[in-house]
């Protein structure tokens, strides 16, 4: 394979978004490959006994007793074979294909809002700064009433023709009935679709005097500029030392990656390595100096950092440059080439594995046929405690530090997992929407009497509404809550709720900064660097 290929990462899983939100951004926040290649052929194309299956398409095309999709037949056969290799090829149906490609590079045609189904209505929630739907006038809180000639009020539509009807060509319109403040508006919103850009970096602020905080997503085609963008923006702000979190972060290009990596060094250096059975040793540097190539810099993973997000940690690990704090991650070092078909669907065939600078494979062990896909891509399992590592893939660093292969990245740093967090009643109620619907009920009717400062450094939830909410599960949502259950989940769950109204008042940096408040991982990165949490 050609140098100038840009391999990339297809991600283990889908993890939930954190406020399990409904997008109409036309992308769904997992964190998923991308591909440049583009290597078209219509057929499956080879030699001897494997025109087998070939040859039995055609026979079932022209000798099948009932008429069949022919098209159909052969996808199914694709996903079969596919699905006797590894974890991670694939088979992708066209509108995969588009969905993956917009996630990564961050822009697709659309209107730019999102929204949570509550009760009856569309309840907007958020929306990109600057975009289409900001430009008409629709506003946070309005309740999408009717796209186009679809009433929406008191109907199951479901999320694809919604989207449907939201997405379209750029510079063709939409018009949306709303209520506001609870009155329906005269006259529909006629909105103009158009490029919608969405960042990759979550969240990118000061978080302690001389040390900055950013939040990564996904590694997409634009996440390096609006990295080192924001890197030159915290710069200004007096950053001199750096926490960088990748926490349920499931990839994306690696290419991404190496250049993310290379901002932390000011010379050259091997940064990661590839190599299959029908690929040679292929290395990757470092180009230049990069733009924090001093200054500490502590790096928060957990069981879903998966993939590039594994590249960019194990680097900086190796090479002594960063404190690794968290869980043991995913586990994921199979590189991934996207092929395509004419149709434009598209096979992710596994070509080669990737290693760290020190010689490290962090892939975990999977079985190659017939394994359990998915309870292998679950992101939470008993994988995530195991701590042991084989003694034959120990590895030293320049500094005398241990560090391991086998699967996944160690932290230096372990932070033990919060069994609140992961109780069977916890799951429940997050895969239940109650909180957000709670939240938007109850939450979004008045402006909050707080600047965003004041908001984030002094708004906690009051006792009655932690009550209520409780109340509100045992009644409304038939999710039975002891009183011990109760007291343990009330920091998470208090937490949960004033970081989502945040979120829906100042936007999406605002959830971070509230959570971050009371993060166990904020506080164990902040300890490394010399600072101490401040109490909330």
């Amino acid at each position: 394979m050609q140098k100038s290929i840009k391999r990339n990462i297809f991600v283990a899983a889908t993890y939930a978004a954190v406020l399990l939100l409904g997008l109409l951004l036309g992308q769904n926040y997992a964190e998923e490959q991308g591909s440049n290649q583009k290597t078209t052929f219509s057929s499956l194309r080879s030699n001897g006994n494997s025109d087998k299956l070939q040859y039995l398409i055609q026979l079932i095309a022209e000798n099948y007793v009932d008429n069949v999709s022919i098209d159909t037949v052969q996808d199914e056969a694709i996903e079969h074979v596919v699905s006797r290799l590894d974890p991670f090829s694939t088979f992708l149906r066209p509108n995969q294909v588009l969905a993956k490609q917009e996630t990564l590079e961050g822009t697709f045609d659309g209107i730019g809002v999102e929204y949570f189904r509550l009760k009856d209505t569309l309840l907007v929630v958020g929306m990109v700064a600057a975009g289409p739907a900001e430009k008409a006038g629709m506003r946070i809180g309005d309740r999408i009433l009717k796209i186009g000639n679809k009433d929406l009020v008191g109907r199951k539509v479901a999320e694809s023709e919604i989207e449907r009807l939201i997405r379209g060509k750029k510079g063709t319109a939409v018009l949306i009935a709303i209520q506001r403040n609870g009155v329906v508006m005269a006259n529909p919103i006629k909105v103009i679709r158009d490029q919608v850009n969405v960042s990759s970096l979550d969240a990118s602020y000061m978080i302690a005097p001389k040390t900055a905080y950013v939040k990564i997503r996904r590694f997409g085609h634009k996440t390096a500029d609006e990295f080192r963008q924001s890197l030159i923006d915290l710069r200004k702000s007096g950053a001199q030392d750096l926490i960088l979190d990748l926490r349920n972060n499931g990839g994306g290009f690696v290419h991404t990656a190496i250049d993310l990596a290379g901002q932390f060094f000011k010379e050259k250096r091997l940064l990661m390595y590839t190599e299959g059975a029908n690929e040679l040793r292929q290395d990757f540097y470092s180009e230049k100096a990069g733009d924090f190539g001093d200054g500490r810099v502590i790096v928060l993973i957990n069981e879903s950092t998966a993939s590039a997000s594994e590249i960019l940690s194990g680097a900086l690990q190796d090479l002594d440059r960063a404190t690794i704090v968290g869980r043991r991650s995913y586990g994921k070092g199979l590189v991934q080439e996207q092929f395509d078909f004419s149709d434009g669907s598209a096979i992710n065939l596994t070509v080669a594995r990737y290693y760290t600078p020190l010689g490290r494979c962090i892939q975990r062990k999977y079985t190659r046929a017939n394994f359990d896909a998915a309870k292998y891509m679950t992101g939470f399992d008993l994988w995530t405690m195991d701590t042991e590592f084989s003694q034959k893939e120990m590895f030293t660093t320049s500094k005398g530090k241990l560090v391991f292969g086998g699967g996944g990245i160690l932290p230096d740093v372990t932070i033990p997992i919060d069994t609140n967090e992961t109780s069977a009643k916890y799951r429940e109620i997050f895969h239940s929407n109650a909180i957000e619907e709670f939240v938007y009920d109850r939450f979004t009717k008045h402006l909050p009497a707080y600047s965003i400062e004041n908001f984030i450094s002094g708004y906690h939830l009051p006792t009655t509404e932690f009550d209520l909410f409780i109340s509100y599960l045992n009644s409304q949502k038939r999710i039975s809550v002891t009183a011990k259950e109760a007291k343990n989940l009330h920091d998470l769950i208090q937490s949960d709720i004033e970081a989502l109204v945040g979120r829906y008042y100042f936007g999406r940096e605002a959830y971070y900064k509230i959570k971050n408040r009371r993060d166990k991982f904020i506080e164990i990165g902040l300890k490394t660097l010399g600072y101490q949490m401040p109490k909330v």
